[in-house]
Order: structure tokens, then C-alpha cells, then sequence
């Protein structure tokens, strides 16, 4: 019997093959074409042998870990072997949801150490992201790491150069990067279709006590059952916390707040449709509005990053929001604003909107001429008509255009397909590490000018701090 994702994928196949198959890495190739003709084939129709059977392995078995897991495991030839948490409850969970054979353990070197285990999901809390990727790819592991890919801007540099040395793969997991919709308002972008980009405006609203990480904790909560010790080891000593531990967003010792969670992803989004490096100067305002739970980092932030121009894009600034007490229920755009128009990412569309400049720049209303001596606001007029013809005068119109991804589209398991497909190929992925730091560092930057109330100052082609 045929599971549901090779069901889904066959219909799909359907839907789209009497228009053509279009490559999934290729362009879409007209900007105005049909929704479904422009639709991108998920990758594997082909058989998967034996060989190509990758081992899998998962280092955090909390939320996103479990997440990323069902996800990786729809990728055909991709098997579950090992899963590591620090709850003993995650693990027994494990065993529940994939069999008793699964090896489970407290300990992550006994994953690393392991012959049959070819990649792993590493999603652990941040602070263990750098030394746990740096560790697996020195042990020969490809790495899927949760984003942000650092715990701390430092960190950042080491990492990429480990996954240099390794010549393993290593994907971050920000995965609208791998979106088809996203994709999308790349091509858009870059064939000029709302102009030269001024700004970017990106939003990720929430309004939920669960939006803002305060996850329900278990009922046998305990040294017992919990491994605090290798939780916080190589820090200082502190004394255990559940909250710490099962709510780690929320603290700065092991989480990077609403920047680390939400802001790389928004950043993600924005270099992959731009093409971009990241910006040069940064600076974060924010504030701890509703959340009063003990947490240490803000549950309303705003950042404002300012990008050089550079050959991929004019200069622009890009915006950012998070609010986890927002009335609007809650909301995810991004919108890339241009002199010609909009593209409008929601959801899992895009709409662009034009509105085009007339080459006449226009002639009262709203404007000094009233203001001047009658004979003058006449002989302006006539000045104005003579140099400026009807068509002059009128704003150039444009269709806009609207793309929807097709209904159960998943660009979570996109991405995991582009990372599997890598592993195998040994092809280069899209948001390797240093993609990864180059979103990173900057969201991190955000919480050190928030935290520091000064602007800071980055260089994106090297990827480094400098000084103000």
C-alpha cells in the first residue's frame, strides 16, 4: 500500500502533468503564466535503492525536534535510527512513536560514536548548537541544524570553519528558504518587477500564552527525570529550573528570544529572495509587555537593518517585528517594497501590487501653484501642458500577479528533501553555514543593541563584528 506521501505526491504529479514538468531547481518561466504551469515537481519520484538508504539521527527531542522528524521521515530512504533528549519522557516517547529498536540516550557522543548513523537533526536548545555541529562534523555526521545556528555571534566563525573542514553537508533550518513560494518572489525580484527595492517589512505577530513558549510542562519533573547537570554543562553552576530548561526560549543563557527565534527567520527569507549578504548597521528597541514570567529576554522587539547597495541589490532597510501580545491575533508577512510596486509574501502565497510613477510629475491639487499670482498659476500651466503630452500624464499600468503554493504543499519537507537529496548528490544546499551565520549574526545583533541600547555595526562579506 502506497503511504500517504507518495499518494500526495502522485495527485500532484497528476495535477500538473498535461501542463509539463518544470524542474524543481530550474526558473519559473513566465511571470504571468498559470498558477499550476509554474508549479516546481517534489523531488523523489524516482526509486530510492537500497544504497541510497540514509540513517538518521536526532539530537533534541522536544518540539521542533519531533517536527523535524516526522518531516525528515516522509523523504523517502531516510531511516530513523537514534534519538537523544535529556527528559526521560521525550525518550520513551520515542520508543512509543517508532518501536523499541530505536536506540535512545541522554548522552549525544553515544549518537556521534555511532557507525549507522549518517545525519542528524540537531534541535536542541540554542546554546548547544555550535559545539554539538561542530562536534558531529568532525565525527563525519551531516548536520541539520534548527536555526539560529549559533547561540552567540562568536561561535559563528567556528562553525563555519568545521564545516568547511569536513566536507560534510550542513543545513540550517530556516525552510522558506527552500519554498517554492519563495522561490517565487525571487524570480519576481530579480526580473524587476516592482523596481529597485527600498525596503523590506517583516512581521511574525503572535497572541497565545504557547506563541510566546510557555509550553506545558510534564508532571514528573526531577533531577530524576531530567539531566540538569549535562543541560548546563560548561556553564556556571546554577541550581536546577524547570522552567529553565523546558522553557529555554525564554532565558538568555540558553535561548536567543524572539531575534533567535523569529527575526533569522524573517532575515532568511529576505537574503534568499535578495541575494543579499545581510546589513552593515543594526539597531533593536523593544520591551517586556504581558510575558512577566521570569523570563530575561523582550516579548515586543522591533529592529531596523540597514543594507549597503552591493551588485545583487540597491540599498534598502528592512524591518522587523515581533509581538507576542498582539491584538490582531497574530500574523507572518514579509513585504519587499520597490519604486514600481510590492511583493506581498502571506501564508503560503505571494500577490504583487504595482503602482508606477507617471513621467509628468504632476500639476496642482495639493501644490504651491494656488499659492502664486493668477497670471502665474496660468502661465505655469501652460508651461507644464506644453512640456508634458496626455500620455505623459498618465501612471503606467501593470497586471498584478498572484501565486498560491499548491493545496498540502510543505516547504518544511522541501527542505528536508534539498538537505537528504545533498547528502546523497553531495550537491551544495542552499543555507549552509555560512548562509546560517550570515542570518544569524545579524538577528543576534539585534539582541546585543537592544540589550546595549547602542547601533551595531557588522561586516556581511566577512562576517564579522566591528567596531563603532
Amino acid at each position: 500500500m502506497p503511504n500517504d506521501n507518495q499518494t500526495s505526491r502522485r495527485k500532484f504529479l497528476q495535477q500538473i502533468g498535461s501542463l509539463g514538468i518544470i524542474a524543481a531547481s530550474g526558473p519559473l518561466t513566465s511571470l504571468a503564466a498559470k498558477e499550476k504551469a509554474e508549479e516546481r515537481i517534489i523531488r523523489y519520484s524516482k526509486k530510492i535503492t537500497a544504497n541510497d538508504t540514509i540513517r538518521l539521527a536526532v539530537i533534541g527531542f522536544g518540539i521542533q525536534g519531533h517536527y523535524d522528524l516526522a518531516t525528515a521521515l516522509k523523504v523517502p530512504g531516510v531511516e530513523l535510527t537514534a534519538v537523544c533528549d535529556l527528559y526521560t519522557g521525550r525518550l520513551q516517547n520515542a520508543k512509543e512513536l517508532y518501536g523499541d529498536q530505536i536506540f535512545t540516550t541522554k548522552n549525544y557522543h553515544e549518537i556521534l560514536n555511532r557507525n549507522d548513523v549518517d545525519a542528524i537533526i540537531l534541535a536542541t536548545s540554542d546554546h548547544w548548537h555550535a559545539r554539538i555541529t561542530k562536534e558531529a562534523l568532525k565525527k563525519g555526521k551531516a548536520v541539520y541544524c534548527e536555526k539560529p545556528m549559533v547561540h552567540d555571534i562568536s561561535e559563528g566563525f567556528g562553525v563555519v570553519e568545521a564545516y568547511k573542514a569536513s566536507k560534510k553537508i550542513m543545513q540550517v533550518g530556516s525552510q522558506r528558504v527552500s519554498s517554492i513560494v519563495f522561490a517565487k518572489a525571487k524570480e519576481l525580484y530579480q526580473a524587476g518587477e516592482i523596481g529597485k527595492l527600498n525596503m523590506v517589512n517583516a512581521v511574525n505577530d503572535r497572541q497565545s500564552a504557547i506563541g510566546a513558549w510557555e509550553y506545558t510542562m510534564p508532571n514528573d519533573v526531577s533531577t530524576g527525570t531530567v539531566d540538569w547537570e549535562r543541560y548546563i554543562e560548561g556553564m556556571n553552576k546554577m541550581p536546577f529550573d524547570p522552567k529553565k530548561f523546558f522553557w529555554w526560549r525564554n532565558y538568555r543563557a540558553f535561548g536567543t528570544g524572539v531575534a533567535g527565534d523569529l527575526f533569522v527567520h524573517l532575515l532568511s527569507g529576505t537574503h534568499f529572495i535578495t541575494g543579499s549578504n545581510g546589513p552593515n548597521k543594526i539597531f533593536a528597541s523593544g520591551q517586556l509587555s504581558y510575558w512577566k514570567d521570569g523570563r530575561d529576554v523582550p516579548d515586543v522587539m522591533t529592529g531596523i537593518l540597514q543594507y549597503p547597495e552591493t551588485p545583487e541589490h540597491s540599498p534598502f532597510q528592512l524591518t522587523l517585528q515581533v509581538n507576542f501580545i498582539s491584538g490582531t491575533g497574530g500574523s507572518d508577512s514579509t513585504m519587499l517594497v520597490g519604486e514600481q510596486g510590492v511583493i506581498d509574501l502571506k501564508g503560503s502565497g505571494l500577490k504583487v501590487h504595482h503602482s508606477i510613477l507617471s513621467k509628468a510629475p504632476g500639476f496642482g491639487g495639493y501644490d504651491a501653484v494656488f499659492t502664486y499670482p493668477k497670471a502665474m498659476q496660468a502661465a505655469l500651466e501652460q508651461e507644464y501642458n506644453q512640456k508634458y503630452s496626455a500620455e505623459d500624464k498618465k501612471r503606467p499600468s501593470k497586471a498584478d500577479i498572484e501565486f498560491n503554493a499548491p493545496p498540502g504543499y510543505s516547504d518544511h519537507l522541501d527542505h528536508f528533501t534539498n538537505f537528504f537529496d545533498a547528502v546523497r548528490t553531495g550537491k551544495p544546499v542552499i543555507e549552509d553555514a555560512a548562509f546560517g551565520l550570515r542570518a544569524a549574526a545579524p538577528s543576534l545583533a539585534c539582541n546585543e543593541s537592544y540589550f546595549q541600547k547602542k547601533i551595531i555595526l557588522w561586516d556581511p562579506v566577512n562576517m564579522k563584528l566591528l567596531k563603532a
